[in-house]
């Protein structure tokens, strides 16, 4: 009887502010990941320093990739590809991503696929053996991107409304540093708004208008609200912050399943870790007898394991190209 070998995939993703390494089988299982963040580093500016970041990821990327193997313990033999970021993201980041990948496949005569972040974060959803029912509605919400698509299956996405300024995870940020909180001030202001009460009548941007999202107008009613107070409430800017967030996010997502009936609604990206997302998206879900597809907490901020699963989604579809970074990739692109 022949021995099967368990194949894996390396993942490496650096298309921001964090160095990651995962090796994942197709299943979704995480055999080993390791995350080295810069939050330390970016910290005193209120947000991601572009030029720091590329410096920082010159120092982490091979340790994080050694320690991510030694963890694996498994044979060069059983590594099938090695994936990585190739956008979106700033382009001195992904580079030294791309670049390292391409130097482990040269030595070790492995293809390198470069895989699209916003992709990854989709399997996200199916780490560690879960599974999205198609038809299914994905609300994408990041620190770099805010957006809704309907998937009729796998590979369909059909990009429905985005974004018209800042992502919703922006204005959490921005909003964080106009509160004087640590960054990166999402679970912060989630946090405080627990506390708080929604006693401040923020605005809901576009939230009469189609599918599309805007936050900076939302961001600069907070701004105006704190420079006319002396002493605010912070858990009740938070709260009533969140509350605005909230009610737009989760209108949107009603009315993209009602015209577009689906069996699963996917959310994905850094805010899926908000308590209060996870909370109103189930209510959803429970009404409409659909499934909530949600990443482990663990993943659900950028990782490599992410990057890991969908690259075996590049080599179903026989797509190996030599990776190109690209700052701007779209979410319908391989």
């Amino acid at each position: 009887m022949a021995l099967i070998i368990k194949m894996y995939i390396l993942g490496i993703e650096t298309s921001c502010d964090d160095t990651a390494a995962a090796i994942v089988n197709r299943e979704g299982d995480v055999l080993s990941s390791v995350i080295i963040s810069q939050d330390e580093i970016h910290g005193d500016f209120g947000g991601v320093y572009p030029e720091f970041a590329s410096r920082a990821h010159i120092q982490n990327i091979i340790p994080t990739i050694n320690q991510t193997l030694k963890d694996a313990s498994i044979d060069l033999s059983q590594i099938q590809a090695i994936g990585v970021t190739r956008g979106p993201g700033l382009i001195g980041s992904l580079l030294i991503g791309v670049n390292t990948a391409l130097a482990f496949g040269m030595g070790w005569n492995k293809p390198v696929i470069g895989i699209n972040h916003l992709r990854g974060h989709l399997r996200s959803a199916e780490l560690e053996r879960n599974e999205i029912i198609y038809p299914a509605m994905m609300l994408l919400v990041s620190g770099g991107h805010t957006f809704l698509a309907y998937m009729p299956s796998k590979f369909d996405i059909q990009l429905l409304g985005e974004t018209r300024d800042d992502s919703v995870g922006e204005a959490y940020d921005k909003v964080g540093r106009m509160l004087g909180l640590d960054f990166p001030a999402g679970p912060i202001v989630d946090r405080l708004a627990k506390s708080g009460e929604s006693t401040i009548p923020f605005p809901r941007p576009l939230i009469n208008q189609a599918l599309e999202f805007s936050f900076s107008g939302l961001k600069s009613a907070v701004a105006r609200y704190l420079s006319s107070i002396e002493t605010p409430n912070v858990p009740n800017v938070c709260a009533s912050f969140v509350d605005a967030v909230m009610e737009i996010l989760i209108v949107k997502c009603k009315r993209a399943l009602k015209k577009y009936p689906c069996k699963s609604l996917v959310i994905v990206g850094g805010v899926a870790a908000s308590p209060q997302l996870r909370e109103n998206a189930q209510a959803i879900c429970d009404k409409r007898s659909i499934k909530l597809c949600l990443p482990p907490l663990k993943w659900s901020t950028d990782n490599a394991a992410m990057i890991g699963l969908a690259t075996w989604d590049y080599i179903d579809k026989d797509i190996y190209r030599t990776p190109t970074p690209i700052s701007r990739l779209p979410l319908t692109e391989f």
